[in-house]
């Protein structure tokens, strides 16, 4: 096989963990293959290597009817060899196109897009995935997911997203965040990622956060992230409503919102942080596909202490990389960001966890594993 056609929704210019994916995924696709990639407009500043066909973001009915002609397109003049969906949104794009040249049809699935509550979207989309050639999941939580709707285990294989390793440590970042944001020497957790229900900032703040500063009385919150303004299903939390939970609570003096941050901004925020904390919550048809952050936050030596549910537990290796507690378990998250900022893990492992992640490994997987349906279908035609 040499030909592969992706077809994504999320990818730059709108940025965060699946947009970032879905680039990498893209880059190491066309370095092993002629690769063309369907994705909304502003995509092509990112991506030279391959030719992009650009389609309207929003709304979502004009991106599906747009990616769907393009991919239509695509498939009949240029014959890919496999269509690979970016999430199961696109999934039942990439199948179609697909059955109309021969190719294999995979999507990457991400947790949520299996289990998506809308009726239209269980109704034709989900059918859909079980019909597929091959699906790459996130995470185990992920693969028993699809598993639960009728994905045969033999379609399936596991690659965890990916991780940039930093080149080399600032030995002035830390200082230089707690001074730009008036931070002290105090023990300091970190909370990065979009503002929504299933993260669990809010009922961190009123019930984690509290116990925390009995024992910490000059701990601070730093928030990185604001609420998704466009996403399949995750309900959002408002910053306002963050903080009223934090007033009622008593600890809103220990809770500092940063808004969005990027590139050598978001670094510093780790480099100036002792611990991060991700209270995922468990919710019915909202699952932590993964929790990448957990892993970013590893890359730059920072231990996460995190709620055991969905793919969190692929992402955090307790005692090693952080550690793991029962999900809505107040008193044991509290006690164990306590213990670690007592007592903090040794850099060295939790840097080397992540180095498991980086982004190469992530590119090799895949290729791999579209490679393997190859010589599948090479092998049943012999």
């Amino acid at each position: 096989m040499n030909k592969v056609l992706l077809i994504t929704r999320n990818f730059p210019p709108l940025w965060g963990g699946m947009e970032g994916l879905n680039l990498h995924m893209a880059e190491a696709l066309a370095r092993a293959f002629a690769l063309r990639l369907v994705a909304p407009e502003g995509a092509e500043q990112f991506l030279s290597t391959c030719p992009v066909r650009c389609v309207p973001l929003k709304p979502l009915s004009r991106f599906l009817l747009a990616a769907g002609w393009q991919s239509v397109r695509e498939a009949w003049r240029w014959k890919p060899d496999v269509v690979l969906a970016g999430s199961g949104l696109t999934a039942p794009l990439a199948w179609f196109a697909a059955r109309l040249c021969g190719a294999k049809a995979v999507v990457y699935a991400h947790g949520l897009d299996l289990t998506a509550p809308h009726p239209v979207y269980r109704a034709l989309w989900l059918p859909l995935m079980k019909r597929l050639d091959g699906l790459i999941a996130n995470s185990r939580a992920t693969q028993a997911l699809a598993e639960k709707i009728g994905v045969a285990p033999e379609k399936i294989t596991i690659v965890h997203p990916g991780v940039a390793l930093p080149e080399q440590a600032d030995a002035a970042a830390r200082a230089r965040f707690r001074a730009q944001h008036g931070l002290g020497d105090v023990p300091l957790l970190l909370s990065v990622g979009r503002l929504t229900e299933r993260k669990g900032l809010r009922e961190f703040v009123a019930e984690v956060l509290p116990l925390i500063v009995a024992q910490q009385p000059n701990v601070s919150l730093v928030v990185v992230g604001d609420a998704p303004s466009d996403s399949l299903y995750a309900k959002s939390q408002s910053v306002e409503s963050i903080v009223a939970a934090a007033r009622g609570a008593g600890v809103e003096k220990h809770l500092r919102f940063l808004g969005k941050r990027f590139g050598a901004e978001l670094a510093d925020a780790y480099a100036g942080a002792d611990l991060h904390v991700f209270p995922v919550r468990r919710i019915a048809n909202d699952p932590e596909g993964f929790g990448m952050v957990a892993v970013e936050a590893a890359a730059h030596g920072v231990p996460t202490v995190a709620c055991a549910t969905g793919g969190v537990v692929d992402a955090v290796r307790d005692g090693v990389s952080g550690a793991l507690v029962a999900p809505g378990d107040a008193a044991a998250f509290a006690g164990a960001v306590c213990a670690l900022l007592r007592q903090p893990l040794p850099d060295a492992p939790v840097r080397a966890f992540a180095a498991g992640f980086e982004w190469h490994h992530f590119g090799a997987q895949v290729i791999a594993f579209l490679r393997h349906l190859a010589e599948k279908e090479k092998a049943a035609v012999q």
